[in-house]
Order: C-alpha cells, then structure tokens, then sequence
C-alpha cells in the first residue's frame, strides 16, 4: 500500500496550479531544488508520472491531472477535519444532554438557551424535563450531562454550583383574603392548605420547606402533592390550596391564581447545576459559562 504524506499533496497541488516550480516554491516559502526533490520523491512512489517537465514549461500527465482532482479532495476534507476538531475542542458543536427541573423553564433556562443559540447554532442542545432527585441518578448513569436543579442537594458525587438565588412568593387563589395584600407572613397561611411537590422528587428540599414553615409557627397542612408547577398552579387557581414558590413563578401566569411578596425575613430558593466532574466535556464546560452569564442580569 502506497504512502503518501499530506506535505507531498501540498506540493504536488501547488506546482500543479501554478504550472511552475519556481512560483510554485514562493507560495510553498520553500527553495525551488527540495520542492522539485519531493514532487520526483511522490511520483516514485505512486509509480507514475505526474508533470511533463522541459525548460520551458510543465504541464500535467494524464495521471496527473486525476491525482489533482483527488488531492485537492484529500486537503478540503482534512482541512474541515482539522476545523471542526478545533470547533469541538472549543465546545462549540457536539451534543449536550441537559436535565432541568419545571422551574428552571420559566426564567434562567431560555435566557441561557437564547445566548447559546445566538453563538453556537451548530451545537445539538438535548433536553429532558426532570425533577432534583431524577436528576442525580440521570447523572449517574451517564444519561446526561448537567442538571439544573434546586438546592439543597447531598450528593458528593457531582460537581454542584448554584447559579440563581430568588426569594419565595406566595401563590394564592384570587379570591382569598389575602390577596388584596401587597405582602403577607408566612405564617398568615396556617390556617390553609398547602399544595407541595411530592417529597421523593426532591427530599432536601421538600424538608427545608416544610422547616421554613415550622419556623414561621406551624405545621402546614398538605391537601395535594403534585410534580406539576401547572397542576400546582391550576389546584390554587381552583381554590384548594396555596403555596410557596420561587419568584420566578410569576412568569407563569395563570387567570385565576395571584402572587404576594413576602414580608422579611424572607426565605430565598437557590437553582443550581450539577455535573459529574470527569465527565465534563468542553461543550459542557461551555454551557456553564453561558449558564453563568445569563444568571447575571
């Protein structure tokens, strides 16, 4: 099997174009003896000749000229090779898996997609609507890459940084009594039923919730659990309940259902992302720069 290195295509391509080994040696930036060396050194080794060579010019073989054809094809593609290979060590194409929890959809996720599209459109964003808990064990076994998720999460296996902090809102039906208030108490809310996500979706969280509660002088009485923000939005906009929800949920707006700020102290969510530190790509590495940057408004 033939040898030929990519250096002996380049010079073949430069002569063949140039009908002239001297201008050929200029564009090379190379002396015209060592490119007439390595062009006899390529034909020698391919068996054939490749130019017509007199004192007066050079013209191409027949085999010549359909080595052109295909030379030219060998350093296009290893050119695009080489490009794209530094574009995936850059992070900016490849594929990235990424979960997120139904919150993150409603404020830090778009504005971080929107930045990513903006300068990586050949970059394949997968996304994967998953609770904390789903999260961690998506991470585990590889089935994705980062996870925005809700602190707190004990978990020593990721890579965990908290990339958003809002305060807690109180999300009522329209008609409480509450609602013609610009703030409340928390603990204004012990006498009515508390919509919650389930505790096995995101444990740590779930107790730090109902400790805030407890802080503030009671117990909450839980009616529904549900893992939807829309069921949840749509039980407190059919009056059977309330709850307490990140600030961004005022994004989601829903005929029926208000927003109350809360009276200080008040509580603040954290969102975060969580990667397994070996698995780190650069496409990766790459998100969490822009996850970063749209953290910062």
């Amino acid at each position: 099997m033939k040898t030929v290195e990519l250096r002996h295509l380049r010079y073949f391509v430069a002569v063949a174009e140039e009908l002239h080994f001297g201008r050929a040696a200029v564009r090379l930036r190379m002396a015209q003896p060592p490119l007439s060396q390595q062009i006899q050194s390529l034909e020698r080794e391919l068996g054939v000749s490749l130019l017509h060579r007199t004192t007066r010019r050079v013209s191409l073989t027949a085999a010549g000229g359909a080595f052109l054809v295909q030379a030219r094809r060998v350093l296009e593609q290893t050119e695009r090779a080489v490009h794209t290979a530094q574009r995936a060590s850059r992070g900016e194409i490849g594929h990235l898996a990424i979960g997120f929890v139904p919150s993150a959809d409603l404020d830090i996720l778009p504005r971080a997609l929107r930045l990513w599209r903006a300068r990586f459109p050949d970059a394949d964003v997968e996304l994967h609507a998953l609770l904390s808990g789903q999260q961690v064990e998506a991470l585990r076994h590889g089935q994705i890459q980062l996870g925005i998720l809700r602190l707190p999460i004990d978990d020593r296996s990721l890579v965990v940084k908290s990339i958003q902090r809002e305060p807690l809102v109180a999300a009522l039906p329209v008609r409480h009594p509450l609602a013609r208030r610009a703030r409340i108490r928390i603990a204004d809310l012990k006498g009515d039923a508390m919509i919650l996500f389930p505790r096995r979706t995101a444990p740590a969280h779930y107790d730090w919730l109902l400790g805030t509660c407890r802080r503030a002088g009671f117990t909450p009485r839980i009616l529904h659990e549900t893992e939807s923000l829309q069921t949840n939005v749509g039980l407190i906009a059919a009056g059977l309940g309330v709850s307490l929800l990140p600030a961004s949920i005022r994004n989601l707006r829903r005929a029926g259902v208000v927003y109350r700020k809360l009276m200080p102290p008040v509580p603040h969510v954290e969102m975060a992302v969580a990667y397994v530190r070996e698995d780190a790509s650069e496409i990766a590495k790459v998100f969490l720069e822009i996850l970063r940057q749209g953290s910062r408004r």
